[in-house]
């Protein structure tokens, strides 16, 4: 099911798309019907710089369980003992 909720967060680090690597400063993360995985619906990830323009978005679609999935496996990645020493402690809470 769609939920046309979309969620825009601002964010830091690097993203390669077909003419190399740019800064990303936005992400878009949404459910809907997708534009090229064949699923029903995925989880749209979009990595952008709205500054440099359409060239500079990498979208990723996700069906529903590889979704939870990368979220699950990102939130152990950062709480690992050695996340925790890199980050200064960042545990996954605001």
């Amino acid at each position: 099911m769609c939920t046309y909720q979309t969620e825009v967060l601002e964010v830091r680090g690097s993203g390669k798309g077909s003419s190399g690597w740019f800064p990303v400063t936005r992400a878009s993360v949404y459910l809907d019907h997708p534009v090229h995985a064949p699923y029903e619906h995925s989880l749209n990830v979009d990595l952008l710089n709205p500054s440099r323009g359409p060239g500079s978005r990498v979208a990723v679609e996700l069906d529903p369980e590889s979704a939870r999935a990368l979220a699950e496996a990102i939130l152990a990645a950062l709480g690992s003992a050695a996340a925790r020493r890199v980050t200064g402690g960042y545990a996954g809470g605001t």
